[in-house]
């Protein structure tokens, strides 16, 4: 066996070992795995003058050009950086798109300077096939647990109380509403689908794994169709909860801890007029129009003052939110296996995680 070559690839996934990629920036940044350090070999474009040399001319002419192009100070260089790389991550692994010509190139160099670092057998396309192979597993043999409730009834709080939950929202990077998104960036399509096999194998085998319920996207970012599928079929718990209680919870989320981790009042309220400005429709535009001016009333006091938020929250929740939930409920009722407040559901998700009882059979 050539310990040269890693050809476990679900070891490497679970146990998150530190990946060199050595693709291009150009690459990488349609989707990598978690942690992994960006260090390529070519530039873009570099890659690209090699890609077009290949085309043009066969394998020997663009490897010729390639050795041409990353020489010299620019090889030191480069070799430094995987070096330094590896120094700060002894179990570090190399991996490029096919495992083929760039890492074994760059795993050459570094023998030459002392350095033994494994590859990757397969490289990027074997890791990728190794995560749509877990969530296709994962998918049809997990037994699931989906937390669904209105919105503001404290679903997400309660999921991250507990170990054995698939934290979707978390791997996204959205809360999942109109007005969910974060002030950081969603990951790429790729990259959510590879952190969240890597989720579902650290995960298993476990008794029962708790989901909340959400839409087929969240955020710009679709949710894995067998994962869709699993989820349609999977019982329900539904937290209950008073709307009062559900707007001020809303309140302290949206508006109260950004407020006080530093997000300015303008850079909100910018943010939520374009968020009901993107449901227009389902408003309506007499309701549209009189969100949105709610809104621009409670953003314009300063300090914030809480029932000015609280009006157009209730709102949302009125004519909006509310509604839809409850029309989507409609179809889900024959999978209702508990409703409650949150100590309720907590109690009934604590028993069925553990295995400590079986689901029982819908009301």
């Amino acid at each position: 066996m050539d310990e040269r070559i890693v050809a476990d690839h679900r070891r490497v996934l679970r146990e998150g070992l530190p990946l060199i990629d050595l693709r291009a920036p150009v690459e990488f940044a349609l989707g990598a795995f978690p942690g992994a350090i960006n260090l390529p070999l070519l530039t873009d474009a570099e890659r690209a003058a090699v890609g077009a040399r290949f085309k043009q001319c066969g394998q020997q002419a663009a490897i010729e050009l390639g050795e041409e192009l990353v020489a010299g100070e620019i090889r030191r260089a480069r070799i430094d950086a995987w070096r330094a790389a590896i120094a700060a991550h002894p179990d570090a692994l190399l991996y490029c798109w096919r495992g083929g010509l760039r890492s074994q190139t760059v795993q050459h160099w570094l023998e030459q300077r002392g350095v033994q670092v494994p590859r990757v057998e397969g490289g990027y396309k074997a890791l990728r096939r190794t995560c749509l192979q877990i969530i296709e597993e994962f998918c049809a043999s997990a037994r699931l647990l989906v937390l669904a409730g209105r919105t503001g009834s404290g679903k997400s709080l309660l999921l991250r109380e507990f170990d054995a939950v698939i934290d979707l929202e978390r791997l996204a990077n959205h809360r999942g509403s109109a007005f969910g998104a974060a002030f950081s960036a969603q990951p790429t399509p790729i990259a959510f689908e590879n952190e969240l096999a890597i989720e579902m194998l650290r995960k298993q085998p476990r008794p029962c794994l708790l989901i909340e319920d959400e839409s087929r996207t969240i955020g710009r970012l679709a949710l894995p169709e067998p994962l869709i599928a699993a989820m349609q079929t999977a019982p329900l718990v539904v937290i209950e909860a008073g709307r009062d209680e559900r707007v001020r919870r809303i309140y302290d989320e949206y508006v109260g801890q950004p407020l006080t981790d530093g997000v300015t009042m303008d850079a909100l309220r910018v943010r939520y007029l374009d968020a009901v400005d993107r449901i227009r429709r389902r408003l309506g535009g007499l309701r549209h129009a009189a969100v949105r001016r709610t809104i621009e009333a409670a953003f314009a006091a300063v300090p914030a003052e809480p029932a000015l938020h609280e009006a157009w929250i209730g709102a949302l929740l009125d004519g909006y939110y509310d509604p839809m939930y409850d029309h989507q409920l409609t179809s889900k009722r024959s999978r209702v296996v508990a409703t409650g407040d949150v100590p309720t559901i907590r109690a009934f998700i604590r028993d069925e995680l553990s295995g400590d009882q079986s689901i029982s059979t819908p009301p």
